[in-house]
């Protein structure tokens, strides 16, 4: 546990060595807002709400540290907004595609969207040169969204991984893929967790995707223009787990879910199952139940948001979709 803490540490300060040295060839000099773990931990006898309290109920190993919260964060921890956009990120080697995903997203939001709204980039990766090369081009490409507050970078703490993640890895592949179906459960479910308090709805994006114009005015338009309030949630891409929007009211209750079964499916069949729990009556037969789903869920088309990863985030996968 000391390792891991102290390469967490590590992490951090090399990121504000990393902004430092930015800072100071900028001609005109300003200071980004940086926080660190340190910054935000509870005081013996404040009572600030915490949505990561949650993980405690499932990892034992959480219940012996204090407060739960990333190491880094890196903006001005905007809340209040409509929409945050959760964007977890990870090592791909030599292929990265985060650039022209945070590029589509931003560009194609209007001025008064761009307000409304936080992009949420998490870095899910204990690589330190990964994380400092993800920190050196958003604070160079983007230091004008970090400043207004529409995106922020975070990082997941190292101790928040249970001891199956923190084990060597194993060389075949069938273990290789399981660490990573269940880690980026994990991934997933910490960035919920984190976004849930800042914005009514909370959207899930992945790192190499590129959205397609007006996609959040037309998000917008049809969450406003549904009768019922009586939805699961939305989805604006048919691939995987991409442009999936739920109600940050129900986040808590979702990632509950995800955390029980994270070990047996990955997340985006995890969803199809807490949709079936959801929306299925015990009296149905499963057959009827699947079909009348069909017709109720959700679906806009065409999709929002295109897949232009090959590299995948899983080592050694490539995938053409």
């Amino acid at each position: 546990m000391l390792l891991l803490k102290n390469k967490t540490e590590n992490n951090r300060q090399e990121l504000m060595k990393t902004l430092k040295i930015m800072n100071n060839k900028s001609p005109q000099r300003e200071d980004l807002p940086v926080n660190s773990a340190e910054k935000n931990r509870l005081d013996k006898n404040e009572t600030v709400p915490n949505t990561f309290e949650v993980l405690k109920l499932f990892f034992p190993h959480l219940r012996k540290v204090g407060r739960i919260y990333p190491d880094v964060i890196i903006g001005k921890e905007k809340a209040g907004v409509s929409f945050a956009l959760g964007v977890p990120t990870v090592n791909r080697g030599d292929h990265g595609y985060l650039k022209q995903t945070l590029t589509s997203l931003i560009s194609r939001m209007t001025v008064s969207e761009q307000k409304d709204s936080v992009v949420i980039v998490s870095i899910a990766d204990s690589n330190e040169e990964y994380f400092k090369s993800v920190v050196g081009m958003i604070t160079k490409k983007f230091k004008q969204q970090l400043k207004s507050g529409s995106l922020e970078v975070i990082s997941i703490p190292a101790f928040f991984y249970p001891s199956m993640l923190q084990a060597r890895p194993s060389t075949e592949d069938s273990h290789k893929l399981e660490r990573w179906r269940i880690k980026q459960v994990l991934d997933f479910c910490f960035l919920m967790l984190y976004a849930q308090p800042k914005a009514t709805y909370y959207l899930q994006l992945e790192d190499d995707i590129i959205a397609k114009k007006m996609y959040l005015t037309k998000i917008t338009e049809l969450v406003h223009n549904i009768t019922s309030n009586n939805w699961l949630f939305m989805e604006f891409s048919v691939l995987g787990f991409i442009g999936k929007l739920f109600k940050s009211e129900d986040l808590t209750d979702f990632v509950h879910f995800f955390l029980m079964f994270y070990k047996d499916k990955p997340i985006d069949w995890l969803l199809e199952d807490i949709f079936q729990v959801k929306m299925c009556n015990q009296e149905e037969m499963p057959e009827k139940c699947s079909e009348r789903n069909k017709q109720i869920r959700i679906r806009y088309k065409p999709s929002l948001f295109q897949h232009v990863g090959i590299q995948s985030s899983l080592s050694g996968k490539e995938q053409y979709l």
